[in-house]
């Protein structure tokens, strides 16, 4: 059983072996998360070298050398080799960094999710290293369930929830549980985050006139 969770890479030091597309992914995954990402690869494609040339990213133009993993909190292992797949992975072992090895499980100490992204709001999909075909097709049937609505809704209901806690702190479960119904989800359903507040916002308005009990 994996122990699902959402990790915090701001400013963290991130390794990535390898410099092809698939690191590429890797990397601009981990800068969209704030991590700071050091490239170790003898080449690289065009992608890797414009952010390197950018500043975005540290690239050290070698293969993989022991050590390399001091001081990463983090560490993507992205080559056909498997040998430096297993070098990697040792060291990352000693030295209990995290470690995703690409289409390589048994090297894994985590296995990077196949993702839906809308805003904050983040759907993510994992077998277990087992088929990362058959989380890459949920996740294309669950984007149709989730449209892009869904991300402009959350930062609204995030700013109303903030109200809602400094407003009612004794009955904000009860106004929170209450805002959300069946219609809203039909809305945004529908990619119309226009109704979708609207409804919110009827709800709450109700509120505000009759307060619900232990309402301050």
């Amino acid at each position: 059983m994996l122990y699902p969770a959402f990790i915090k890479l701001e400013n963290r030091q991130c390794l990535v072996v390898g410099g092809g597309k698939v690191a590429a992914r890797k990397v601009k995954m981990l800068l969209m998360c704030g991590a700071k990402v050091r490239v170790v690869s003898p080449q690289v494609v065009e992608e890797l070298a414009a952010l390197a040339a950018a500043g975005e990213i540290e690239w050290v133009q070698r293969g993989f050398v022991a050590g390399d993993t001091a001081g990463a909190f983090l560490v993507v292992s992205a080559t056909d080799d498997r040998e430096v797949n297993s070098q990697v992975a040792r060291e990352c072992a000693a030295g209990n960094i995290l470690l995703n090895v690409v289409d390589q499980p048994e090297f894994c100490s985590f296995y990077v999710p196949s993702v839906i992204r809308r805003g904050e709001l983040t759907v993510a999909i994992s077998t277990g290293g087992k088929s990362p075909l058959l989380a890459r097709k949920l996740r294309e049937k669950l984007e149709k369930v989730f449209p892009p609505a869904y991300g402009e809704f959350l930062e609204y209901l995030g700013s109303l929830r903030r109200e809602i806690i400094s407003r009612y702190p004794a009955a904000k479960e009860e106004v929170l549980d209450k805002l959300v119904t069946p219609e809203v989800f039909r809305a945004l359903e529908k990619n119309d985050v226009t109704a979708a507040k609207e409804l919110v916002k009827g709800v709450y308005d109700r509120y505000w006139s009759e307060p619900p009990d232990g309402a301050s």
